[in-house]
């Protein structure tokens, strides 16, 4: 007779590590698998034959990054497969016989735990758009990371030797000041130019406001004539940058519109869009973080949760109804349900009255926001389930 099985993967780059148990618990055995298709087509085929017939059901601590690979063979042979988050399993080990840690026990306690647990969400088959918005949001967020470095390198060395010119200018906002800084971004040097030469150096280089710019650059060269030490070597460092902040700049620039792209294919982006605070960026993230399909969520509430929107209950003896954020929860999801709500409190009506209802009971801004995030995530969970676009609610009339 066929037995139910259970199988825990503690998944890696190169390799994974497979172990497989019965109902019982008992280990029926232990694999190191490599990380490529014949490799793992084997392992499934193994675990298949193991089974006899019966469905296993296989749990894993990643959901995409290096074991892409393995749930994308699972899904496409109709596997059960659970997601164990990494964080989940490393609080069960205390519950575990032992102190040590190797990846053979991390993926009997992955199979264990998914013998033993009903609250464990399934994977399924990625939305492709969405995998894509994914990948392409992470990539924006590691370059605008990136730019936020290089401009604070930048505004450290420059206000080391020249802090005139460091405070004349926003150098996360203006790309003019970053075009000067990349021929001339010296006292002696800006001075030796003068202000009618550095403007037509900036407009022969597409800066706008060129005019003000130079002028502002020589008000800024005439109030230091000390020569600090180190000035050449900083200047130089202070160029590289610039033009490595102007290369962000282009490549953020050239991600966004991909994303667009990709975003309005979406079959959601239209609803996503009608309701009022998301635009494409934070539509986007949306998409990305949920995976684009609302049919994983039962409930809006569950939603909510993954998004780090509902409180849970943090009572002890006599003390109730003593409410905090969950510890775990998608921040990306949450980051985009929470600006989208921010916007919405300017520009639209019923956002900001209900916003302006939660200040009055008291609730601090970021609470208010909150608030307010989690009903507009009950509207958007109901609209991406029905495929129906916002309606602004009628306003109220007054009665004589």
């Amino acid at each position: 007779m066929p037995q139910q099985l259970w199988v825990g993967i503690d998944a890696g780059k190169t390799a994974h590590h497979c172990v497989v148990i019965d109902t019982d618990g008992t280990r029926r055995f232990s694999r190191r698998v490599g990380n490529d298709e014949t490799e793992l087509t084997g392992l499934i085929d193994q675990v298949t034959t193991l089974a006899d017939g019966a469905d296993p059901t296989w749990a894993i601590d990643l959901n995409h990054g290096g074991a892409a690979l393995l749930i994308t063979l699972l899904l496409t042979r109709d596997q059960r497969l659970l997601y164990i988050p990494g964080r989940v399993v490393h609080h069960a080990a205390g519950s575990y016989r032992g102190n040590g840690k190797t990846d053979a026990k991390d993926a009997a306690i992955i199979a264990d735990q998914a013998r033993m647990r009903r609250d464990l969400q399934p994977l399924r088959a990625g939305d492709e758009i969405a995998v894509e918005l994914r990948i392409l949001t992470a990539h924006r967020t590691d370059l605008s990371c990136d730019r936020t470095r290089a401009i604070n390198r930048l505004r450290a060395a420059l206000g080391e030797y020249f802090p005139a010119l460091e405070r004349a200018f926003d150098y996360s906002k203006s790309r003019a000041a970053l075009i000067l800084l990349t021929g001339y971004n010296t006292p002696d040097g800006l001075r030796g130019l003068g202000r009618d030469a550095l403007t037509q150096w900036l407009r022969d280089h597409k800066a706008r406001n060129a005019a003000t710019v130079a002028a502002t650059a020589v008000a800024a060269a005439d109030a230091q004539h000390t020569r600090v030490p180190g000035q050449q070597v900083a200047a130089a460092m202070v160029a590289r940058l610039a033009k490595e902040v102007m290369r962000l700049d282009d490549e953020i620039g050239d991600t966004e519109t991909v994303i667009e792209q990709r975003f309005r294919r979406h079959r959601h982006a239209r609803i996503i869009l009608s309701m009022p605070g998301f635009g494409i960026l934070l539509g986007a993230e949306f998409l990305a973080a949920t995976g684009g399909d609302m049919a994983v969520f039962a409930s809006a509430d569950r939603l909510a949760g993954v998004a780090g929107l509902a409180p849970v209950p943090r009572d002890s003896g006599q003390v109730s109804g003593n409410l905090k954020r969950p510890r775990r929860y998608d921040r990306r999801l949450l980051r985009a349900c929470f600006l989208a709500a921010m916007v919405a409190t300017r520009h639209d009506p019923a956002s900001r009255a209900y916003y302006n209802r939660k200040k009055t009971e008291g609730k601090r801004h970021v609470q208010a926001v909150l608030a307010l995030a989690r009903r507009r995530l009950n509207v958007l969970w109901a609209m991406l389930r029905t495929g129906t676009l916002y309606q602004a609610p009628a306003p109220a009339t007054a009665t004589a």
